[in-house]
C-alpha cells in the first residue's frame, strides 16, 4: 500500500469519519447558495468548470473509486455519468471533452442534487456496514475523496468567480465580511525574516496524518542563507509596480512572461477594473474599491516573478515557504472558518501575516517529483504525478482553501499563465553566507 493511502489508527474511528463526510458534503452544496442554475451552467474558459459539474464529479469520485469496486451489488445512480463526470483518469474509461463541459445543459441541477444526495447516503452506508478487512481498503479512499472534493470547493470558488466577473451585471454570491478598520498607519515599508538555510528536511512525515503522495517521501535539501517577507506584497504596493511602467518595461520579465503581457495587453491583475479614474476590484461579494492593504490577488507566476525583479527581489523557493510555514499555525480566513471568500486586510507591525488564508503564493520552483517519488498503482494514482510538467510550484494556502485542508508540505500547482486562482507573492532575497 502506497503510503499516502495507508490505513492509519486514527480512522478507525468510523463516526468521525461519517460525520467529518457529511459535513464536507453539506458545504459544497452550501457554496450555491446565491447562484442561479444558469449561474451553474456557464463556462467561461477551458480552465473553468461550471459549479454544476464539479457537484457532479465529486459525486462520481466516490462512485468510480469506493462503491462500485468494493461495495457488491452496487447500482450506480446512472451509468452515462461515468463517461460525463469523469475529468482525467485514462484508466477509468472515456470522459466528456474538458472545454465542453458548459455544453452540457443536461443532467439539470436539480437532478445532479438528487445524484449527490444519493451518492451521500450509499457512502454513509457503506461507513457503517463495512467489515473491517473493506473498511481497511475503503476508509483511506474515503479520506481521499473528502480531500479532493475541499480541492473542488476552492475551485469551485475560483470558477465562479471567473463565470460571475464577465458579466456586465456584477454579481457577489456571498454575503460581505466586516474588515478591521483601517490604523492610522499605513503598512509601512517590507519586513523580512532571516533564516540561516543548510541541511534541512522537508516533505511530509508519512503516517502523521492524510496527505497527497506528491508531498512524499521527507527529503534533505540544501538552502543557502535567505530572508522571506513577513507578509505578502499589497495592493498599494503593486499600484507602485504599474505606476513604475511594470507591465511596459520588458527588462523585469521572463521571455514567455513578457509575450503573454503582449499578447493579452495586461495592464493589472485579473480583476482590476478603473471606475471614474479609480481602480475597484471585483470579488465573490460584490464589486469593492481598491483597498491598498490587501494582499494583491490573482496575479500569474510571470506577473509574481516581475514584480520581484522590479523590487530587487526574488520568488522563494517551495522549500524556502515551507520551513515559513512551519513557524505559524494554520489558520486565518480560509473557508468555512472565517467569513469571506477575499484576503482580509493586513496590518501595520513586525509579525508574520497572512501565511495561510490569504493568497497562494508563486514560487520559482519548478513542480516535480520529490527523491524517491513513486504514484500509487492503479487509477487513483493519476491523481498528482501526471501532471510534473511545465507548472509552477505554489505554497501557503489562500481565502478559499477550506480551513481544514492545510498544512506546511502542501504542495498547490498551476502553469506560471494561470491568473484565475487566488494567488499572490511574498518576496525573498539572498543573504551573505
Amino acid at each position: 500500500m502506497h503510503p499516502a493511502l495507508a490505513m492509519r489508527p486514527d480512522l478507525n474511528d468510523r463516526a468521525l469519519l461519517k460525520a467529518r463526510f457529511s459535513r464536507i458534503r453539506a458545504q459544497t452544496e452550501g457554496l450555491t447558495q446565491g447562484l442561479a442554475p444558469e449561474d451553474m451552467q456557464v463556462q467561461t474558459m477551458d480552465d473553468v468548470s461550471p459549479m454544476k459539474w464539479h457537484l457532479a464529479h465529486t459525486s462520481w469520485f466516490f462512485e468510480a473509486f469506493l462503491l462500485q469496486p468494493l461495495i457488491k451489488g452496487y447500482q450506480p445512480f446512472d451509468p452515462v455519468f461515468d463517461y460525463l463526470f469523469n475529468s482525467y483518469y485514462e484508466a477509468v474509461g472515456e470522459r466528456w471533452s474538458r472545454a465542453r463541459r458548459g455544453l452540457l445543459t443536461r443532467p439539470l441541477v436539480d437532478e445532479v442534487l438528487r445524484y449527490r444526495a444519493y451518492v451521500t447516503a450509499q457512502v454513509e452506508r457503506a461507513i457503517e456496514t463495512m467489515d473491517e478487512a473493506l473498511w481497511h481498503q475503503g476508509a483511506p479512499i474515503i479520506e481521499l475523496g473528502l480531500n479532493h472534493e475541499q480541492q473542488h470547493q476552492e475551485l469551485a470558488c475560483s470558477d465562479i468567480k471567473h463565470v460571475l466577473a464577465v458579466s456586465p451585471l456584477p454579481h457577489g454570491p456571498y454575503p460581505r465580511p466586516e474588515e478591521l478598520p483601517h490604523k492610522s498607519e499605513a503598512l509601512g515599508e517590507m519586513a523580512f525574516m532571516a533564516f540561516e538555510g543548510g541541511l534541512v528536511e522537508v516533505g511530509a512525515v508519512a503516517g502523521s496524518g492524510f496527505v497527497y503522495d506528491n508531498e512524499l517521501p521527507r527529503h534533505t535539501v540544501y538552502l543557502y542563507p535567505f530572508e522571506l517577507a513577513q507578509r505578502p506584497v499589497s495592493n498599494g504596493e503593486w499600484l507602485n509596480f504599474m505606476a513604475d511602467g511594470g507591465y511596459q518595461r520588458a527588462e523585469f520579465w521572463l521571455s514567455e512572461g513578457w509575450a503573454m503581457v503582449q499578447g493579452e495587453r495586461l495592464q493589472a491583475p485579473l480583476y482590476w477594473r478603473q471606475i471614474a479614474g479609480e481602480w475597484h476590484e471585483y470579488t465573490l461579494h460584490g464589486p469593492q474599491k481598491l483597498d491598498p492593504d490587501q494582499p494583491v490577488c490573482h496575479i500569474s507566476g510571470y506577473e509574481a516573478a516581475a514584480y520581484a525583479n522590479w523590487a530587487g527581489a526574488r520568488l522563494p523557493l517551495e522549500a524556502e515557504l515551507e520551513l515559513l510555514a512551519h513557524c505559524a499555525p494554520p489558520e486565518g480566513r480560509l473557508l468555512f472558518n472565517q467569513p469571506g471568500v477575499h484576503p482580509a486586510r493586513m496590518q501595520a507591525g513586525d509579525g508574520l501575516q497572512a501565511v495561510y488564508g490569504g493568497v497562494w503564493e508563486w514560487t520559482q520552483s519548478a513542480y516535480s517529483a520529490y527523491p524517491g517519488y513513486h504514484p500509487p498503482k492503479g487509477a487513483v494514482g493519476e491523481y498528482n504525478g501526471k501532471f510534473m510538467a511545465s507548472q509552477w510550484v505554489l505554497r501557503g494556502g489562500s481565502c478559499a482553501t477550506p480551513y481544514d485542508h492545510v498544512r506546511a508540505s502542501y504542495r498547490n500547482f498551476f502553469p506560471p499563465s494561470a491568473r484565475w486562482q487566488f494567488s499572490g507573492l511574498r518576496l525573498a532575497r539572498d543573504l551573505s553566507a
